[in-house]
């Protein structure tokens, strides 16, 4: 399709790449779509694909031992995944599942075009550098909100960011323990309180923000 031509440039990286570096990634790569709902990746399986997301968002979770869940990343339209980029330099499996929570619409570089652009091209290499090194930040400030954040402060931020401006948030306690890598349990304990002092109201599948504010309060405290 024509417009599968100009993929790179929703890409400022790839957009500055030599000509010859851009035509042998057009030429050589795939746009792909897959519907809401899709597993893109999964544990024990080997990319095949370096992905660059085009529209849409594939959340990347992870399941512990003790079989609880946590959301890492999101990647979202205008950006690479790097647990993919880490597997296909390591040449290793992957650990974590990708799942596509909207449609998404994806250019999908093949392993050994990947391979031939990181050996032959400075700017290619410093591309995917420069998006892992940004993602692996991310990661352990993550890491640092899990082992050291209070439970309350993540919750009041994450139904704020949730929200994105409105005052309905379509989800349950079980997503939420999923995105703050933690047991159901804590959850709803939490927005039991949070209900208590009028900041929500909760239906099936629902959060009512109350009281903005009252939120607010307590995410200031993030980070």
């Amino acid at each position: 399709m024509a417009q599968d031509d100009t993929w790179l440039d929703r890409f400022a990286g790839l957009a500055r790449l030599e000509p010859t570096i851009k035509a042998q990634l057009l030429a050589r790569s795939a746009v792909v779509v897959a519907p809401a709902g899709t597993v893109i990746f999964g544990p024990g399986k080997s990319p095949e694909n370096m992905l660059f997301l085009l529209a849409g968002t594939v959340r990347v979770q992870q399941v512990s031992d003790t079989g609880h869940e946590i959301v890492l990343y999101r990647i979202e339209a205008g950006e690479s995944c790097v647990l993919t980029t880490a597997c296909l330099l390591a040449y290793d499996d992957y650990a974590a599942t990708g799942i596509a929570e909207t449609d998404v619409r994806a250019a999908a570089v093949p392993r050994d075009v990947f391979d031939d652009l990181v050996a032959q091209s400075k700017s290619f290499r410093n591309f995917v550098f420069a998006a892992f090194s940004k993602r692996i930040t991310d990661l352990f400030l993550m890491i640092d909100e899990v082992a050291f954040q209070r439970i309350d402060v993540r919750l009041a931020d994450k139904l704020l960011k949730l929200s994105h401006g409105d005052d309905r948030i379509a989800t349950t306690h079980q997503k939420l323990a999923v995105e703050l890598g933690t047991a159901r349990e804590v959850v709803s304990r939490q927005l039991q309180e949070f209900q208590r002092r009028g900041w929500i109201a909760q239906a099936r599948g629902v959060i009512m923000i109350a009281d903005r504010a009252g939120l607010q309060d307590v995410a200031r405290h993030h980070g």
